[in-house]
This record gives C-alpha cells, structure tokens and sequence, in this order.
C-alpha cells in the first residue's frame, strides 16, 4: 500500500514526510521534486513568506544512488524562517512571545484551540498553515515520477480567479505544462489572465484576498484503477478527499461534475465505441475519466473550489479568546491570491491517488515487476490474452 506522513509546523525547523509502499529501483529525480516545490512558491498574488524560503527536499532515508530501495523514503524541506522563530517555537523552555488571541473567520484558529484546549492560537495554526503542503508536494512530485514510468502524465492550470473564469475547453495534461509555462497565475488562456491579474491588484490594494478554481488532468492512465465493491476504494472518491483536504478548497468535482445537474440524461453520458485497433474508446469525456468509481482510460479530469485565503489584511471582526471582548481577527504574513499554488498541491494530490492506485492493482516489490504486471495487464485487455 502506498501512503505517506507529514509533520512539521509552519515555523518550526522543517517539514518531512514519510512514503511507504514504493517499489524497490524506481529512480528519483531530486532536481525534478525541486522544481514541483518552486512552482508552488510562484504565482500572482504570492506573499511575502515565499520571499524567504527556498524550498528543497532533502532525502533521510530510503534511497541510495538514487533509486529507492523499497524501505520508506523521507524528505525534509527546511524552513528558513526558522531562524527568526526559534525562542518563539522552541519545543522546549519556557513560553516566549505574545499568544495569538484572535482568531481569523474561516481559518482552523477557533475551532482549533476549542478542539485541544489551547489558549494561544499560535499552538493551532502553526499546522493549520498551508506551509504543510510544500511536505505534500514533494510526496507528489515522487509520486509523478512513478506514474510517469508508466507513461502517465499529471498536470493542473488554473481557470478562475475572483469570478472571472477562462474559455473552457479541453486540455490534455501534455499540454498544459506547454501553454502555462510563462505564465504568473498557470492558466491557459491570456486573454482572461490580464482581468484575473488585475482583480488581484485589485484586491491587494483594498487589503482583500480572492479565491478561484483549478483543474487538474491526469493523462495515460490504463482503465480499471479504483473499484465499485466499496465507497472507500472507488477512485473518485480517493481525489475528492485529497483535493478537499488541501487548505481552503471548498468543493470538487469530477468531470462535469456541478453542470450534469442542468443536463439530461442524454447529455450528460459518455456514449461508447469499439474499434478493432484501439479497443473500447469515447468520443466525448463528461465522466472525468472514471465511471463506477473505476478508471475508464480517458484523461482524469478533476477541479477544484478554493475560497479567498482567510488572512486580510484589512481583518474581519473577531472576539479575543482571552478577553471575550470584541476585537479584529489576527493577521499573518498573507498571500492575495495563492490559486496558482493550489494548482501545484492538487497536482501532487491527484498523483499520490493515483500512484496508490496503480500500486493497490498491480503491486510488486520492485520497479520492474510492477512494470510487467502493467504491461500484462494492458496486453490482456488488447484482447492479447484471455
């Protein structure tokens, strides 16, 4: 099985995390990793903390000349704010500096302290940060490089920010990277970039922050990943609780998701076709890539709704946890905008759900036997074996 840890606060010497369940010879690409952490630092709108840091993954254990050895693999991204917070985020001594006292609407600050019983909402938002989530896009950017051994390819763009949403049209994840790769806010189409970017400006200038939506495509995947038998093993399900756990996403689809309610029946499925040369195909991809919680073959499509990030500058009312008197919520170092970097922690998120999944269905120890019962399987369902 694969799976994997996280830990770290925001503030603290280092994030690391743990994956268990690779196989044995794959080759990791550390420059590779690297680069998915330095796509999640940039974006339009980005604050100051990304000023900062640096983020790069250093490997604990696990691997050795470069390939995995099968045991579990841990990385570590320092933080260099550490070096400004460690009276304050010492794990030992006494208490240093000012507890946080106001609690920010929308943010896990509140509800934290209420769950744990702390009195400082530093000791809740520490982990609450979406700091966390350089850890998760490191798992994915291992994870992408199993998927591509298979030939598979993940890839996410953003088309919405503030309300004002993109063409839409459909993009295979090879071309995405292609039509992105210039671009500050990672979406595809320029011409609604100029509006996205000038309601960020917008927003920063009034001390606001604007939300948006990201789309994430896996292409290459083989059918039959996930499963019917059981809610928890269906694959739909599996990207839906990742992408909604990623900080600030509020709602996910798969496919054409929302928009079926609109439709009939007759518009809303992906009719089915046979040829001798390509096998079971479709014309059309409404589905997403998965139908019965099992994957079909097609691209994997998946979006997601990030709300405005719930630190502002210009802050909501709050009550001061220690005073119970009326006050303004806390503010933290924020970014205005931080969609394009969603976009990069869905992208990891769907690659660790589906590199799980590829290991779920066709195990083995090593890189070269899972290759095999891969390569075994996709000859069967060419009709190549019964």
């Amino acid at each position: 099985m694969f799976r994997f840890l996280t830990a770290g606060e925001s503030h603290g010497p280092c994030l690391t995390a743990v994956i268990e369940g690779l196989p044995a010879g794959l080759p990791v690409d550390l420059a590779a990793v690297n680069g998915d952490l330095a796509r999640r630092q940039q974006g339009y709108g980005r604050g100051g903390r990304m000023r900062i840091e640096k983020d790069e993954a250093e490997v604990l254990s696990g691997l050795r000349f470069g390939r995995t050895l099968g045991s579990p693999l841990t990385l570590a991204i320092k933080n260099r704010d550490w070096a400004n917070w460690q009276e304050k985020m010492s794990p030992s001594g006494p208490a240093a500096g000012e507890p946080v006292t106001a609690p920010r609407p929308g943010h896990a600050d509140l509800a934290g302290i209420q769950k744990y019983g702390h009195d400082d909402i530093r000791n809740i938002l520490e982990r609450a940060s979406a700091r966390e989530t350089a850890a998760r896009v490191a798992v994915g950017g291992v994870a992408r490089q199993l998927l591509a051994a298979l030939g598979v390819t993940v890839a996410a763009h953003v088309v919405a920010v503030g309300g004002i949403t993109a063409a839409h049209r459909a993009l295979a994840a090879g071309e995405i990277g292609r039509l992105t790769a210039d671009s500050p806010l990672f979406c595809a189409d320029r011409t609604a970039e100029a509006a996205m970017r000038a309601a960020v400006d917008a927003a920063r200038t009034r001390g606001d922050t604007l939300g948006g939506v990201f789309e994430v495509v896996a292409s290459g995947l083989p059918p039959g990943l996930g499963s019917h038998v059981h809610w928890d093993r269906r694959l739909d399900a599996a990207l839906a609780a990742a992408l909604m756990s990623i900080p600030a996403i509020k709602g996910v689809e798969i496919g054409e998701g929302f928009a079926n309610a609109a439709l009939s029946g007759s518009q809303a499925h992906d009719e089915i076709f046979y040829d001798p040369g390509r096998g079971y195909y479709r014309e059309t991809n409404r589905a997403g890539g998965v139908e019965g919680g099992i994957s079909t073959g097609e691209d994997i499509v998946a979006r997601a709704v990030m709300k405005p990030i719930p630190t502002l500058m210009a802050p909501l009312a709050s009550v001061d946890i220690a005073t119970k008197a009326a006050t303004r919520a806390n503010t933290e170092r924020s970014d205005i905008c931080a969609v394009p970097a969603a976009a990069v922690v869905g992208e990891a998120a769907v690659a660790i759900v589906l590199a799980g999944a590829v290991v779920e269905k066709f195990g083995g120890d090593n890189l070269s036997d899972l290759l095999a019962a891969v390569e075994h399987y996709r000859h069967r369902l060419s009709g190549g074996a019964r």
